[in-house]
């Protein structure tokens, strides 16, 4: 029954939003109250259990989405973005747009949150959209394809790190057989989707108030290397702290500095920073032009903020009710390859607690004895999990949020393109895994 019950709250919140054009977050919160109640649970429990949702999802992540949103305006009102985006546009050309705009989304993704990258990266997206006129999913799917394939997939993202440690696996060797995975089949869906007729259908438009209107003359724009410069302190930064943390013991000095500075907030916060200067008095705009540049920014992210909160309830919800306990006993007898079934249980939470990363950690408990029973590579048994859990984004995925409301689509249109290409890359990632299984099982 806890199954069907997290059925009828997605039905709920489809109904809620699609006939009726209900608000996401009131939707999410009366489908969180709908499968506690269903489930048995206290009242008291159920609000405990959505305020510790809604707080676990964004006590982190307001910081992450206030100072990148904050950056992404200085950027983009100083002229930074349109700089950057003039500058992939003339190196590779408005053909090769996606293929700059995956390369950046990589390059960014491996060491940086999905949620860190997204905000980094979206007003760039926006401005070449604008200047190219160029449908903004043209743009934006590859660069978020490249951001779900890196955060699924490779070290030291949250999930795959964890699932190596509860596993015992090399993280290195988690990296190395993840990249080989990672690259063409995220490559692969980035090119592929766009060019899908049920996608390129859709014609998003970019939501006001998330990136200038202006379009800058040629000496009105800072240069390349203070454009991107801020955008780059935080990947330097998280980046330095990946390779502490692989390679430098817990109680490590600089490795514990570095998890303060090169934690994402911090790092995002340092980087803003940086172009109070860089974008500011040094081009010529003062610092109260600056701080304007701040304050716009965080008018549009209320909603958008709350929209997320209520998905980490709706979340918060499904894992109180003990939605992973059912799937357990489910799945107990099942006869079938380790690697699927290891991937089908991530795939089945995944659809049931919504977040990739509690997905992973609640798959990872219950695979683990299957994992070591096997006798197969407890690395090729990592990214089976981690690649089951990018399957099915949908309405209980606070990221799924995120990219509806950034992207500015209705429900319907975010369930044909998100959905669709998350499922896609779980099922190339499986097909992955037991090729690489071949040669290195």
């Amino acid at each position: 029954m806890p199954l069907l019950y997290a059925a009828l709250g997605v039905v709920l919140i489809l109904i809620l939003m699609i006939p009726l054009k209900m608000n996401g977050f009131i939707a999410l919160l009366l489908a969180a109250i709908l499968v506690g109640l269903l489930q048995g649970m206290d009242l008291n429990h159920i609000l405990e259990s959505m305020t510790h949702g809604i707080g676990g999802q964004i006590d982190e992540l307001i910081l992450i989405l206030g100072f990148g949103a904050m950056l992404g305006n200085v950027m983009a009102d100083a002229g930074a973005a349109q700089k950057i985006a003039n500058t992939l546009i003339d190196k590779m050309g408005v053909k090769r747009v996606q293929i700059a705009m995956l390369i950046a989304a990589y390059i960014l993704g491996i060491t940086m949150f999905f949620e860190v990258a997204f905000v980094l990266l979206i007003p760039l997206v926006f401005t070449i959209a604008r200047q190219t006129k160029l449908n903004l999913l043209w743009v934006a799917l590859p660069t978020v394809v490249g951001l779900s394939t890196t955060h699924s997939f490779l070290p030291p993202h949250p999930g795959p790190a964890a699932v190596a440690g509860v596993f015992g696996a090399s993280q290195g060797v988690t990296l190395l057989y993840g990249l080989m995975i990672a690259i063409p089949v995220g490559t692969a869906i980035a090119l592929l989707w766009p060019r899908l007729p049920f996608v390129r259908s859709l014609n998003p438009s970019i939501p006001e108030g998330l990136v200038t209107t202006k379009m800058f003359k040629e000496e009105e724009m800072p240069g390349f290397f203070a454009s991107v410069s801020a955008t780059l302190i935080p990947v330097f930064l998280m980046a330095i702290l990946a390779i502490a943390e692989i390679f430098l013991p817990e109680g490590n000095a600089f490795r514990h500095y570095m998890e303060f500075f090169g934690s994402a907030p911090i790092a995002l916060l340092l980087a803003l920073l940086l172009s109070f200067y860089l974008l500011g008095p040094k081009i010529g705009r003062s610092l109260k032009d600056v701080m304007n540049s701040c304050s716009n920014a965080i008018k549009p992210m209320g909603m958008i903020i709350l929209v997320i909160g209520a998905g980490g309830a709706f979340k918060e919800i499904l894992v109180e009710s003990g939605v992973s306990d059912y799937i357990q006993q489910i799945t107990s007898g099942w006869d079938i390859s380790p690697i699927i079934l290891a991937w089908l249980i991530a795939v089945i939470l995944r659809i049931a607690l919504g977040s990739a990363t509690v997905a992973v950690m609640t798959a990872s408990g219950i695979v683990l004895p299957i994992a070591q029973a096997s006798g197969i590579s407890m690395e090729l048994m990592v990214l089976a999990v981690t690649s089951g859990s990018v399957a099915f984004s949908h309405v209980n995925d606070p990221g799924f949020w995120m990219y509806k409301e950034y992207l500015n689509l209705s429900l319907v249109d975010a369930l044909k393109s998100r959905t669709t290409y998350t499922t896609a890359l779980a099922i190339l990632g499986l097909i992955g895994v037991l090729i690489l299984n071949v040669f290195v099982g």
